[in-house]
């Protein structure tokens, strides 16, 4: 097998995408889409680096953007083969994958309005036709289980841990094994099963996010959490929530009916202001059999964590903006995850100018994304065309992360028996730098770093 790197390597985190060339067929690991600031999201226009009608099919870890995000633009510039995902990715692919083609046909017709002489106008990446057509090549498969992809090339899904769905794929031909671990969650994260590593592998494709740094104790961000809802109860300020909808979204609505009581929530409205996570609810209510046996209890004994009776799913626009005129203390989780685009944009706009307001950083935030100016102490920041002062306080709760830190990432790499050699994806160059010097001082592991275009024979 001959792997070839081309998104998500050279420190960048988003845009996961890898060739694997095996038994004369040609795969993709993950087709995601590149985020960041205007610089880094123009990087999606250029063509791939490969021939689209040439590969054979798609294999896809999990469904955040970052990783199937260009998957329409694929179809669109002629590939025609198999999509296959886990079932659980299967069923949230649709409306990750509609919700951005929304936000590009949006991005477009804002632009064309103001479109000034000599301007070329904006055409979107795709638009939701293009993902209709990228839909109807999705195959839908069990993880544990083998699955044919011709010519002697199997492919086996793990799972990761990361969210609903998340799987680290292994590929096996001619009895060498590629793993690739896609993005792989903590131990004990709520609602999923723990990461599952396979005993033995030749090459691995691993993660690094948080290569360079460990999580803050669960404990303490729950503590944190809690100080936060009690600050906003005493001065009847807003919590506001920038939240990823696959995830993040589930995982805060669990710790919240986990500690209903304690953290007095019944003080609180609270609101889930994205109509995507709002659908990724159901997904989850669907597929309860992925969920791990701490959550099936949860959902049993505890206010089911969908439905808690000061819960309000706020769908249309005219809910959203309803919102601003609530009085009292309320919890805002609302998309997106790095404040770049979504409703949460409204949100921040309105209450960042309140100094009691409190907004909660829950994941990571990509370099040149609003989230990441408001983790590095942004005074003012831009929304909407205007320069909003950022009078809140800002808070960064690491210890929700949806990303193993560098412990559990070596834990991981430390299950595989054979201790095989490691080329190290999807981080900045100094997690990576890190998590290379850390697996080599545990394990003598060969690690590499890799680099756009570069290859590697398994």
């Amino acid at each position: 097998m001959q792997i070839q790197f081309s998104g998500g390597a050279g420190g960048d985190v988003t845009g996961s995408l890898h060739i694997v060339e095996a038994g004369g067929r040609r795969f993709l690991l993950d087709c995601g889409m590149i985020q960041g600031d205007a610089n880094a999201e123009r990087r999606n226009l250029l063509p791939f680096d490969f021939d689209p009608e040439s590969m054979d099919a798609v294999l896809i870890s999990h469904a955040h953007i970052d990783h199937i995000g260009r998957l329409p633009l694929l179809v669109k510039r002629g590939y025609r083969g198999p999509i296959y995902a886990q079932r659980a990715t299967a069923d949230l692919m649709p409306i990750m994958l509609l919700d951005a083609a929304g936000i590009q046909e949006g991005d477009a017709e804002r632009f064309n309005r103001r479109l000034r002489s000599g301007q070329q106008p904006m055409e979107p990446l795709y638009t939701r036709r293009d993902v209709e057509q990228c839909l109807s090549l999705i195959q839908a498969c069990e993880d544990q289980t083998d699955i044919d992809l011709g010519e002697g090339v199997v492919m086996h899904l793990h799972e990761a841990g990361h969210i609903l769905g998340a799987c680290s794929i292994e590929l096996r031909h001619g009895g060498k094994t590629l793993l690739f671990s896609g993005d792989l969650g903590p131990r004990n994260t709520p609602i999923l099963r723990d990461p599952a590593p396979p005993t033995s592998a030749d090459l691995v494709l691993l993660e690094s996010t948080y290569g360079d740094r460990l999580h803050r104790d669960k404990a303490m961000t729950i503590s944190e959490m809690g100080e936060i809802l009690d600050t906003a109860a005493r001065t009847g300020g807003k919590v506001i929530i920038p939240a990823f909808a696959v995830g993040r979204t589930q995982e805060l609505l669990y710790w919240m009916a986990q500690y209903y009581e304690e953290w007095n929530l019944r003080m609180f409205r609270i609101f889930i202001d994205s109509p995507m996570a709002i659908k990724v609810i159901d997904v989850y209510e669907r597929n309860k059999d992925l969920f791990d046996e701490h959550a099936r209890e949860v959902w049993q004994k505890k206010p089911n964590p969908f439905s808690m009776p000061n819960l309000t799913l706020s769908e249309s626009v005219e809910d959203s903006q309803a919102i601003n005129e609530v009085r009292g203390p309320a919890i805002i989780i609302a998309g997106s995850g790095m404040a770049n685009a979504g409703r949460v944009l409204h949100h921040l706009r309105h209450h960042l100018p309140n100094p009691t307001t409190q907004v909660c950083i829950v994941g990571y935030q990509g370099y040149g994304t609003l989230g990441r100016r408001l983790v590095d102490g942004a005074k003012t920041v831009r929304i909407h065309g205007r320069d909003v002062p950022v009078k809140a306080t800002v808070h960064t709760l690491g210890g929700l992360s949806a990303h193993a830190d560098q412990k559990g990432l070596t834990d991981w790499y430390g299950e595989i028996k054979n201790r095989p050699p490691v080329v190290l994806v999807h981080g900045e160059d100094k997690a990576r730098e890190a998590m290379a010097a850390k697996l080599a001082e545990l394990y003598g592991a060969d690690v590499d770093l890799a680099m756009p275009g570069e290859t590697r024979t398994v």
